[in-house]
């Protein structure tokens, strides 16, 4: 555009337009997150960084959320933080940070700067920009430095583990020994004689370990008859018969016992809580073989049950669901290779952002989707059972707050994979007869994405709507539910209700991949206030190598605690004193070779099952009858990335013909409470019945 004169300048109005857009695009920029890069092209010289001390803002998950005045200490790389100057200075430190092991983003904006270092994200904030800008700085060059070290010197990598706080000991070498050392180690001829001794060593150290672990379990049986049973149980079945008889008959409480032992040792590892009938039928020998034909191992199996749910509920239900049908114990095909998928191409322009928008290739899901996901939080309703049964308020507590750890469980080993994501309207049914509940489930919102669900069964009402806030730190992936579960028991008038802990991702980008969940869940009875219960994840101690604990307790209305809980949420649950202990809950074992099919549990093996006779009496809308996901499960991947973007193509394309019209998708069995919450309308099951849903006017979802 040229003026009238002919001058070539730009008329005003597309100058200040310029202008205007510049601003805009200056400000998005500094409103996002921005990814520091790290040394590039292998070695460089990187003079060493002058150290830099000061005060910086913490954020803090639990306890005491919020941001906290935290002094921090950059010397060589290494991050250190404490209270203040002095605690630094003698040693009490809070942590230690490798920055140049870590992903480092800053938000200029908010003068805001995150380190992933996979074990934990840290969050830091400066109030002054002047600070914030020296900070950015020193830490760019601090990070290059270490990793120019990391890169010239790769063992002593090792000599920095960011859990423990470095102090000047005697004790550790410097990097000269170290490196003699490895010098003479490498050019020692006795290296294979050596290393085939330490082998030898191991070996016999591990074999030494498990008979000690093996006492153990003996010893916390209740009886020696129980141990006789179990050495001669092949040249005496008459013998076997008489244990059998002697543990069933009534004449002491099949109840987890803990010996006395301190409370450490007993959340070390709570698998180890057995009674004589479970040391008995667990025992990995070739006499399995010969119980499993026996119909005497299904009746002591029965009987060993009782203890596991600690007041009658039967493990026997627990794990196999008490179901005469026959159901499918494995998938049609095991999960596929995912080596060869970069996560960084596909996330690195997304730290600090909403992953829910971001598309990712279906080999990284796993053939369920998060409607399914929520139907796996009743793979132990029985526990929900057992409360209905219970009398005392307070131990119907203990119920309700074990069943809501136990919806953790499955998790445990399903860090590798992401359900996929309901499209709006999607549904999903489950009938289980066997386990006594019937859940329906529907995709009612889109963006943001909310899942609503509802169970029932002649015991409890069962029903959530979760909304799911996820952020991608550059390492690790935080998921933040929002929203309450609800629990109803009819035959007291209990309406409980809690919310759910923060979930975590670790190692996304490399490594193994590990999931924790952290936070507190706090569940109230709306309905009476005579008791109340506050449930802890406690999240992995930089100086603690135990993990997935929990802890709770359960508190009258003047709040004295009436009972003590205790567990990890991937093995099981106990209520009291350790010495003696109740076992309220315990995980299910896992199907043979889980690790080749998803992790999946037994439970999650069957959610998406179809077989035909089920089929003709599903909605067009169910989770069974969506392609891409049932074509993972078959192994065609292939196939089932491009149903995934076809799909998700049609999705778009129905948002945008509601969006042109004025018109906001209705779902068809939820609707919306007082508190914005989403609810059963309660007309699936009826729909389904009469006239069935091959006569009822569905949208094409696939």
């Amino acid at each position: 555009l040229k003026r009238e004169n002919g001058d070539p300048h730009f008329c005003p109005i597309l100058q200040c337009f310029i202008v205007k857009c510049s601003c805009v695009l200056n400000w998005i920029i500094q409103d996002s997150w921005e990814i520091i890069e790290g040394l590039r092209g292998g070695l460089s010289n990187v003079q060493e960084p002058e150290n830099q001390a000061g005060y910086m803002l913490k954020k803090r998950k639990w306890p005491m959320k919020g941001w906290h005045k935290r002094f921090f200490y950059l010397d060589k790389g290494i991050l250190k933080y404490a209270k203040c100057a002095a605690d630094v200075e003698k040693g009490k430190l809070h942590g230690c940070i490798d920055v140049g092991l870590s992903v480092m983003a800053i938000k200029k904006k908010a003068k805001c700067i995150d380190l992933d270092a996979e074990e934990n994200i840290y969050h830091l904030k400066i109030k002054s920009q002047e600070l914030f800008d020296e900070w950015v700085s020193k830490l760019r060059h601090h990070r290059l430095y270490r990793q120019n070290e990391i890169a010239m010197f790769p063992h002593e990598k090792t000599l920095f583990h960011p859990h423990y706080p470095l102090t000047s000991s005697p004790t550790i070498p410097d990097s000269q020994s170290i490196r003699k050392v490895t010098a003479w180690l490498q050019s020692s001829d006795d290296m294979d004689r050596c290393t085939k001794e330490l082998s030898v060593c191991e070996a016999q150290l591990l074999e030494l370990n498990h008979l000690l672990r093996s006492m153990e379990v003996l010893h916390r049986t209740y009886s020696a008859p129980a141990i006789n049973a179990l050495q001669y149980y092949k040249s005496n079945y008459n013998l076997f018969y008489f244990f059998k008889q002697d543990s069933c008959d009534g004449s002491r409480p099949l109840v987890h016992q803990a010996s006395n032992e301190s409370r450490a040792s007993i959340t070390e590892s709570l698998s180890e809580f057995f009674d004589a009938q479970e040391v008995l039928l667990s025992a990995s020998s070739s006499e399995n073989e010969v119980r499993m034909k026996s119909p005497l191992y299904f009746q002591s199996h029965k009987c060993t049950a009782q203890s596991v749910i600690a007041v009658g509920v039967q493990l026997g239900c627990v794990e196999n669901g008490g179901s005469q049908e026959q159901r499918r114990c494995c998938l049609p095909s095991p999960s596929p290779n995912t080596s060869n998928i970069s996560l960084w191409n596909i996330l690195k322009n997304n730290i600090g952002k909403d992953l829910s928008k971001v598309a990712m290739p279906v080999q990284l899901n796993e053939p369920l989707n998060t409607l399914q996901r929520l139907c796996e939080e009743l793979e132990y309703s029985e526990l929900l059972d057992k409360a209905a049964h219970t009398q005392d308020p307070f131990e119907r507590m203990v119920y309700i707050a074990t069943f809501a750890v136990s919806g953790y469980a499955s998790s445990y080993y399903r860090a590798g994979g992401k359900p996929f994501n309901p499209v709006l309207g999607e549904t999903y049914e489950c009938d289980r007869p066997d386990k006594g509940f019937c859940f329906v489930a529907e995709q009612v919102s889109h963006h943001p994405p909310i899942s609503a669900c509802h169970a029932e069964s002649k015991n409890f009402i069962f029903w959530q709507d979760v909304r799911w806030r996820n952020k991608f730190w550059g390492k690790s992936m935080e998921i933040v539910p929002v929203g309450k579960t609800h629990v109803v028991l009819p035959g007291f008038g209990d309406h409980y209700e809690w919310n759910k802990v923060t979930s975590c991702i670790h190692n996304i980008l490399s490594g193994q991949r590990w999931i924790e969940h952290y936070g507190e869940i706090s569940i109230k009875n709306s309905n009476s206030e005579k008791c109340q219960c506050k449930v802890t994840f406690i999240k992995a101690k930089y100086w603690s190598s135990s993990m997935n604990e929990v802890e709770g307790a359960v508190t009258d209305h003047k709040g004295k605690v009436v009972h003590k809980l205790f567990g990890k949420w991937h093995e099981g649950m106990y209520y009291g004193s350790p010495p003696s202990a109740t076992c309220i809950w315990r995980m299910n074992p896992m199907p043979p070779d889980y690790e080749q099919y998803y992790g999946f549990t037994k439970f999650a093996l069957e959610l998406n099952e179809l077989d035909p006779l089920t089929k003709a009496l599903l909605p067009p809308t169910d989770s069974r009858l969506r392609l891409d996901q049932r074509l993972l499960e078959e192994g065609n991947v292939e196939s089932a990335e491009v149903q995934k973007q076809r799909i998700e193509q049609l999705q778009r394309e129905r948002r945008r013909v509601l969006e042109d019209n004025h018109m906001t998708h209705q779902p068809r069995f939820f609707q919306k409470s007082r508190d914005d919450t989403w609810v059963s309308n309660n007309t699936y099951w009826e729909l389904r019945k009469d006239p069935g849903f091959s006569n009822f006017d569905c949208p094409v979802l696939w």
